[in-house]
Order: structure tokens, then C-alpha cells, then sequence
């Protein structure tokens, strides 16, 4: 039986460095998130050498920072060569609360967490979580490595009910994570992100149980998704996975947009990445425009729908 995909924890000292007031107590008895602390500036002054480090989280520019901040990256190392800029997207809405969102290259989302009165505001708030989460990337500790992967599949046993032993067997959950990890060593969390956000989604959607189906193996499986980015086809794909789950089933795409639109607000709030849950509805969204827009809209045969050989997608 195939179990949940364990959740990447993205930024673990997000809850930390949010508040400008956590920051200052970070000074004053808390020798590990000082540490931390110096290590982000220690960052600022490498990748923007002309910040004063000490104050680019109180800096109301931090939207300019942001694309600094990547335009260098990509002029450094050519990270993520094949993407744009940093996106920014505002929810319509008449009057506040505002929402943004910033996705970086590479796929990550994060969202403004605090309740904002104007579009630039939660603009800027959206920027601030994200060039944290950023300069997080960059710690050493955020590098996937031997020891990394170790920490990690343990803290994925403890949150599931699988065992050490699970880290062996690519047939499940935790030996797919496994292996996920050990494909991407030397890669940064964020350069991670979108394929664990796809399979995340291959599993909410069904698509990971209908290709167990086919025997083809989570090596295969993982091999060929390493290969795409998480773009319209995909979503369109899975948004016809969803028309025909409505066929069987009438009311579900409803019931789980809600619940999609509930798991995206909490986590904006709690200053979490947001690509999996922001995917999710945008997924069931745009199922939904297509069958009202399109009532006889053709759904996939069981032969798609299974995704056998793995064509489906392609």
C-alpha cells in the first residue's frame, strides 16, 4: 500500500527569523539561532556585498533585494539557468486583507503571512519570507548531502509509520524519498523542491497507485518526472485525472478545492512553502473551469489515465 510522501520541510528556521523582535532575541540567549543569524549575514555580504547585512530584513526595498539577490545567484553560479525572475502574483480583491505570492526560480512559493492593508504591502511581506527562505538555501545545513539524507529519512520515520528498514525498499514511501535524496545529492532544498512538489501531486492525484499498477518501478518513475518541470501540461494533465474522478464520484473536485483553499491559507499564515498547496488549486481549478466551461469535456481512457510506460504526460 503505497503511504503519503513524508513533507519536505522547506525552511526550518523560518518560524524563527519572521519577526524583526524574534530576530533581537536571537541576540539575547539563543546561541544556535545567533549562530544562525550570523551565518545568513555572513551570505548577505558574499552575494549583496554593498547590503549592510544588519538591516536588509528591516529594508523596505526588500522587494529589489529579492531580484538582487537571484540576478546574482544565476550571474555567480547559473543556478537554475533555465528559469526567469522572481514572479510575483497578487489575489483580486476588493478591499484588505491583501494576498501575494512570490515564486522563485526553481519553483518555490511563498506567500505574505501577515495581515496586510495594500497590495505593496503584502507584496513587500510576500518578498521578506521569501529572501529569508533564500538565504536559508544557501546555509551549508540546506545542501543535500550523506548526512542530510540520513537526518532526513529519520525524521520521516518519526512521522510516519514506516520503519528504517522502509529506507531499502524503493517500494514504498520512504524508500522512494530515499532514493529521491540520494538523486539529487549535492543539490540545495530549493533546487529539490519542484520534484518532491510533482511527486507529492502524483500521489494526491492517484497517479503514483495507477503506475504501481503497471509495474513500472519508483526508479523508473522518478527517472522520467526528474526530466520536466512542473508546467501547463502537467497540470492539465492531472486536472483531466480530476474531471473523471468528478464523473465517478460528483462533488469531489468541490469538496477537495475547499479543503486545497483551507491547506494554502494555513500555510501562507504559518510562513510555509507553498508550491504543493498552491499547485493543488490550480490543479482543481482549472478542472472545474473545464467542465463547466465544457460539460461534455473528453475525459482520459484507462489506458491514460494509468499513465502506461509512462506516457501519459510526455
Amino acid at each position: 500500500m503505497i503511504r503519503e510522501l513524508p513533507q519536505l520541510a522547506c525552511s526550518p528556521g523560518l518560524q524563527e527569523f519572521r519577526h524583526e523582535d524574534t530576530v533581537q532575541q536571537a541576540h539575547t540567549g539563543r546561541p544556535k539561532m545567533d549562530r544562525t543569524l550570523e551565518s545568513l549575514r555572513h551570505i548577505i555580504a558574499q552575494v549583496l556585498p554593498h547590503r549592510d547585512p544588519a538591516l536588509v530584513f528591516k529594508d523596505l526595498n526588500v522587494v529589489s533585494m529579492l531580484q538582487e539577490f537571484w540576478e546574482s545567484k544565476q550571474q555567480q553560479r547559473a543556478a537554475f539557468p533555465s528559469e526567469g525572475v522572481v514572479v510575483y502574483e497578487s489575489l483580486p480583491s476588493p478591499g484588505p486583507p491583501f494576498v501575494s505570492y512570490v515564486t522563485l526560480p526553481g519553483g518555490s512559493c511563498f506567500g505574505n503571512f501577515q495581515c496586510c492593508l495594500s497590495r505593496a504591502e503584502a507584496r513587500r511581506d510576500a518578498a521578506k519570507v521569501a529572501l529569508i527562505n533564500s538565504l536559508f538555501n544557501e546555509l551549508p545545513s540546506r545542501r543535500i548531502t550523506k548526512e542530510f539524507i540520513m537526518e532526513s529519512v529519520q525524521e520521516a520515520v518519526a512521522s510516519t509509520s514506516g520503519t528504517l528498514d522502509d529506507a531499502d525498499d524503493p517500494s514504498t514511501s520512504i524508500g522512494a524519498y530515499h532514493y529521491m535524496l540520494e538523486s539529487n545529492m549535492g543539490k540545495t532544498m530549493l533546487e529539490f523542491q519542484e520534484l518532491m512538489t510533482i511527486f507529492q501531486l502524483l500521489h494526491w492525484n492517484g497517479s503514483l497507485k495507477a503506475l504501481r499498477e503497471t509495474k513500472c518501478s519508483r526508479q523508473e518513475v522518478i527517472s522520467y518526472y526528474s526530466q520536466y518541470s512542473l508546467d501547463e501540461k502537467m497540470r492539465s494533465h492531472m486536472a483531466l485525472d480530476w474531471i473523471m474522478k468528478e464523473k465517478e464520484s460528483p462533488g469531489i473536485l468541490s469538496q477537495e478545492l475547499r479543503m486545497a483553499l483551507r491547506e494554502l491559507e494555513e500555510a501562507r499564515k504559518a510562513g510555509q512553502e507553498l508550491r504543493f498547496y498552491k499547485e493543488k488549486k490550480e490543479i482543481l481549478s482549472l478542472a472545474l473551469t473545464q467542465i463547466y466551461s465544457d460539460p461534455d469535456t473528453s475525459s482520459p481512457s484507462d489506458d491514460q489515465l494509468s499513465l502506461t510506460a509512462l506516457c501519459g504526460y510526455h
